[in-house]
């Protein structure tokens, strides 16, 4: 297939008109990202159970040469920003493991031991930042784990940190009221499509380099190590709530709906210091995850951090986050919080602002424009979440999808439409030259538009992949957005490179079903059950879980799959069974004769063995860009 390209005349053109209007570097950041370092490992690389690296630093070190014509000259500098990992002090009492993961660990020194929160995706990365620590500040035990909110890469690592007999024990697990229904929600109802696109967000799949991976805007990529989830012990409802943990007093603001559904911020009163978790960061962040989520609220988004200021600015001498570097001093804090609750808010007011004057969601992204003194700071840019999306986010979470517009409430899906298209522009022929003209005037965008409908209609038609990896590739050159560069260069890759077909599902990771309790397992059973197939099929079970003696009812009426704690009231077929065997039926890892041979099934097997043909399998490797 067709090899990358370089950066084009356009490309070169557009760094140069941007670097004209970037805020003046002061070098402010690039001291704070410094201060406090006491520390780290040989290029951040820590092995995974293989002995292959599941992070490492090393293959970014390009970073710190000229910036190359393929890589946007913002995104270039938040990449050199991120580059900076080890320990730090934040204050004394309070350290962070920066850059070994996307996100921050952070460790309290409490009265005997660690209060660790935010134990990163893998449980190798934060296992080798809790060692680093313990290097530096002592050998001294895990005490306490706080998980600031529902997304994998602020507990996935809980493992590296914890031991089956600190769980068994009951050590202290502390999140905000709603996280695990959140988390499973996220990674695991969704966790096959999600997962697949975030390969596309965080460049997963791209090699790293000028013209590859650069960054992710929020860290700088994604471990890859083992996840796993084990549920809390207490929930955080209330703001104001107070607990001590360790001898170390803190307070809490619970902030639902910002950006996640279960996320809280904090303050540690004798060490001065506020916790905003990832509602504050060093970007504008998302109010829509490219990699699919629910739509974050602005609105609350803006009252929460305006609400955090009231509360503890007063007292704060540093501001601290689950990403990137903190803010020492109090009138640097307040000013942050103003400004990044000032971001939200502008974006949400002005896209309804201009929603009632009847703009579409594509005409408020292209209009909307944040005012001087935001456009002035580097911590509201778009490294992460872009000013364009997240416009187009607000309007869905108030009027949804649709814009109103007829022409748009039952369109062709993309193969259907794909072929009318390229009839309409006279032949696959046609339609390439026109693209080729636009593409050699330096509009990428149109050339993308257009020729997708070509690859969806003629997926095999190599010239059409060929300029369309080529647009996207420019594209993802330009953009200041570390997920929009992923996006643009994953798709060019796989154009360029169309993975071999499969005659069975390839799976994705199973670690976190691994995790779930009985009930949430099953309710994740729910969602595989496929609608065209159960017809008007009905099924009753009492499931036994032997390991932990949980009984449920799961039953199958109108083509929905419904399960309860407890024994249903009516017939139904016993079976007993472990969640491992269940989780192992499911992905396809064993077959029922297995692990009935095995002892981990038993009961009415054949009917059981019925409703879980059933169930689907996912692909993880579904197609994206191509049908």
């Amino acid at each position: 297939m067709s090899q990358q390209q370089d950066a084009t005349a356009f490309t070169r053109t557009a760094h140069a008109a941007l670097g004209r209007i970037l805020p003046v570097d002061d070098g402010q950041d690039f001291a704070d990202a410094r201060r406090g370092f006491l520390g780290t490992i040989p290029d951040a690389t820590i092995p995974g159970a293989t002995g292959n690296p599941v992070w490492s630093m090393k293959p970014f070190e390009f970073v710190e040469g000229q910036r190359p014509d393929t890589v946007n000259p913002s995104l270039w500098r938040q990449a050199r920003l991120n580059a900076i990992h080890g320990l730090f002090e934040v204050t004394p009492g309070i350290y962070q493991v920066r850059n070994f993961d996307i996100s921050n660990i952070t460790f309290i020194e409490g009265a005997t031991g660690y209060i660790v929160i935010d134990p990163l995706i893998s449980e190798e990365t934060a296992r080798a930042a809790l060692a680093l620590m313990r290097q530096h500040r002592g050998d001294k035990p895990v005490t306490a784990v706080i998980y600031t909110h529902s997304h994998v890469d602020h507990y996935g690592g809980v493992m590296g940190v914890l031991s089956d007999a600190d769980i068994r024990n009951g050590l202290r697990i502390i999140a905000p009221e709603g996280f695990l229904a959140e988390a499973v929600s996220e990674n695991v109802l969704l966790g096959n499509v999600m997962g697949r696109r975030a390969t596309y967000m965080y460049g997963a799949t791209l090699p790293k380099g000028p013209r590859g991976h650069v960054d992710s805007g929020l860290g700088k990529t994604v471990s890859t190590g083992k996840v796993t989830l084990v549920p809390p012990t207490e929930s955080v409802s209330t703001t104001g709530s107070r607990l001590t943990v360790d001898g170390v007093d803190i307070i809490f603001q619970v902030t639902p709906d910002t950006e996640a559904p279960a996320e809280m911020n904090f303050f540690f009163p004798q060490f001065r210091a506020l916790c905003m978790a990832e509602n504050c960061t060093c970007n504008l962040h998302n109010l829509y995850t490219p990699r699919g989520a629910l739509v974050r609220d602005a609105r609350s988004w803006s009252h929460y951090i305006d609400e955090a200021s009231a509360m503890f600015c007063e007292d704060t001498d540093v501001l601290f986050a689950s990403h990137h570097w903190p803010r020492w001093g109090q009138d640097r804090a307040r000013d942050f919080l103003a400004k990044q609750g000032d971001l939200y808010k502008f974006i949400h007011d002005q896209t309804l602002r201009l929603a009632n004057h009847g703009l579409n969601p594509t005409e408020i992204a292209e209009r909307l424009r944040l005012p001087p003194s935001l456009e002035a700071e580097w911590h509201t840019r778009s490294y992460y979440g872009t000013l364009n999306h997240n416009a187009k986010a607000v309007y869905q979470r108030y009027l949804g999808w649709f814009d109103g517009n007829p022409a748009n409430l039952h369109k062709h899906p993309p193969v259907e439409a794909g072929a009318r298209y390229v009839a309409l522009a006279g032949g696959a022929d046609a339609l390439l030259a026109s693209a080729q003209t636009a593409y050699d005037q330096g509009d990428y965008r149109w050339v993308a538009e257009l020729v997708n409908h070509l690859v969806f209609a003629e997926p095999d038609n190599a010239a059409a992949r060929t300029l369309q990896a080529n647009a996207l590739e420019q594209m993802g050159y330009q953009a200041e957005s570390g997920p929009w560069r992923a996006f643009y260069l994953t798709g060019a890759q796989e154009l360029r490179n169309p993975r071999p077909k499969s005659d069975k599902p390839r799976q994705g990771a199973a670690g976190q079903l691994r995790a779930l309790p009985a009930g949430s397992l099953l309710e994740a059973l729910a969602v595989r059950l496929n609608g065209d197939e159960i017809g008007e099929r009905t099924f009753a079970f009492n499931l036994t879980f032997t390991e932990t003696g949980e009984a449920f009812s799961l039953s199958v009426r109108n083509g929905v799959m419904h399960h309860a704690p407890g024994r249903t009231t009516g017939p139904a077929d016993e079976v007993s069974l472990t969640c491992a065997a269940l989780i192992a039926l499911l992905i396809g890892e064993t077959t029922m004769s297995d692990a009935v041979s095995a002892g981990k099934v038993s009961g009415a097997i054949a009917g059981f063995q019925d409703l879980l043909s059933l169930l689907d399998q996912f692909d993880f490797w579904f197609e994206i860009v191509a049908p």
